[in-house]
């Protein structure tokens, strides 16, 4: 994307087009002004225009550019906390609220890509928690035993069932999210696009916001070219802001990842590797992740940054590692190499921000954007239609916070990367 193949890779080479947009351009009248052309906005601005809303979305560089177009693709329920974690940290109200939500985010993904006919490799078979030694089972029967307290569709799989499954004997154990599944996650994001546009949203790429000001009642918005005015204003840049709402990316500390794609394996390879088409990703704190695309790639993944020598390291142990999972792809070539920033906060959760009266914004996915991205969204649009209260929102309301040493973090984050990469999966 913008002539970077690294930037998205095999998803920019696999994705249907997206629509056909324009820059920002003259002076415009909305409800709502969405700035932000990922999941969280798109869902927002679809969901409002539903509801009979003028809506105009403004993305600074191409609709999917940030996270969302560059993620693994995986379709979770939850986050990375365990759910009892979640009501530690949230109480239980707001905790619960959220686990609620974000447990049936997968199920509104897929209802808005049967609903509006989005091509984007959807498989429904759940995902795999891959359990790294004993103390990996440990930690995915914990999770187990926890949404199982909650009803949800998990099961805790021994060492055989998850061979079964992933065509591999590298874990111990893996939890089945009967819940989850798997898409192209840049296809989602320019589907929901067409479907915002075919609900009468007006998209503008190329447009990033440089000055909000206020006019009356009304918030004026402004790009280099022209200038949006509306009631409300949905902030849904998240780690990559900029602009006027940077600090929604200065609240996170980025954390590199990168996939590598193999070329498409032959049906005899496929038929050894993940048969049921789950995707996965396992237990260790330095993970990988690996899925297959509908064209039968391996799509293989970590922590770390394609950039300087970390381009060379990555490769290098990306090799190795899917060598010892996967003997039979010792000779497979890679096809397509990309990254991106992950935004962490604090805790491991979100951050629901109103930056001022009517500006209104979700932050902070750790990581889970697909899902919660989506339901975010949504709830926004029910925030900004009058069916729900800040009150009633999954999140309480939080101040902008900047996290100390970010900068510093950041780079002992992709550094560390490095170093455990260069050490690790030697034969």
């Amino acid at each position: 994307m913008l002539n970077d193949r690294r930037s998205h890779g095999l998803w920019e080479a696999t994705a249907p087009q997206a629509p056909v947009t324009t820059t920002l351009g003259g002076s415009l009248s909305a409800d709502v002004v969405v700035v932000g052309g990922g999941y969280t906005g798109m869902s927002c601005a679809l969901h409002l225009a539903e509801a009979g809303r003028r809506v105009v979305l403004l993305e600074g560089r191409e609709i999917g550019f940030g996270g969302a177009g560059r993620n693994v693709g995986l379709i979770n329920a939850g986050l990375w906390l365990m759910p009892d974690d979640m009501i530690t940290t949230l109480g239980p109200v707001h905790g619960e609220r959220l686990l609620g939500l974000l447990g049936d985010g997968p199920s509104l993904v897929m209802e808005l890509i049967d609903r509006h006919g989005i091509d984007c490799e959807l498989q429904r078979n759940g995902t795999l928690h891959c359990a790294v030694g004993p103390e990996g089972l440990k930690e995915i029967k914990e999770r187990e035993a926890q949404w199982q307290r909650r009803a949800a569709p998990v099961q805790a799989l021994d060492a055989l069932e998850t061979e079964r499954l992933l065509g591999t004997s590298a874990y111990a154990g893996a939890l089945l999210d009967r819940r989850a599944g798997t898409l192209q996650p840049l296809a989602y994001a320019r589907g929901l696009a067409h479907a915002c546009v075919r609900a009468g949203v007006t998209i503008h790429t190329s447009s990033p916001v440089v000055e909000t000001s206020k006019k009356g009642d009304r918030w004026v918005v402004r790009s280099a070219d022209g200038t949006v005015d509306a009631e409300w204003v949905v902030v849904a840049t998240d780690a990559y802001g900029t602009g006027p709402w940077q600090s929604t990316r200065a609240e996170q500390v980025h954390l590199p990842y990168f996939n590598l794609a193999t070329q498409p394996l032959s049906a005899d390879l496929l038929r050894t590797i993940l048969p049921e088409h789950q995707g996965a990703w396992d237990t260790r704190t330095i993970l990988s992740s690996f899925r297959l695309d509908r064209s039968g790639r391996l799509v293989f993944g970590s922590v770390g940054a394609l950039r300087n020598s970390g381009t060379s390291i990555h490769k290098a142990w990306a090799r190795r590692a899917l060598a010892r999972l996967y003997p039979q792809l010792r000779d497979v070539a890679f096809e397509h190499e990309w990254y991106g920033q992950i935004g962490m906060t604090s805790d491991a959760l979100p951050r629901f921000h109103t930056f001022d009266r009517n500006v209104v914004g979700f932050s902070g996915y750790n990581g889970r954007g697909i899902s919660p991205g989506t339901v975010f969204g949504r709830e926004l649009a029910l925030l900004i239609l009058g069916e729900k209260s800040v009150a009633d929102l999954p999140l309480p309301r939080t101040e902008v916070q900047e996290p100390w040493f970010r900068h510093s973090r950041e780079i002992y984050y992709e550094a560390g990367a490095q170093a455990a990469h260069l050490a690790s999966d030697r034969f």
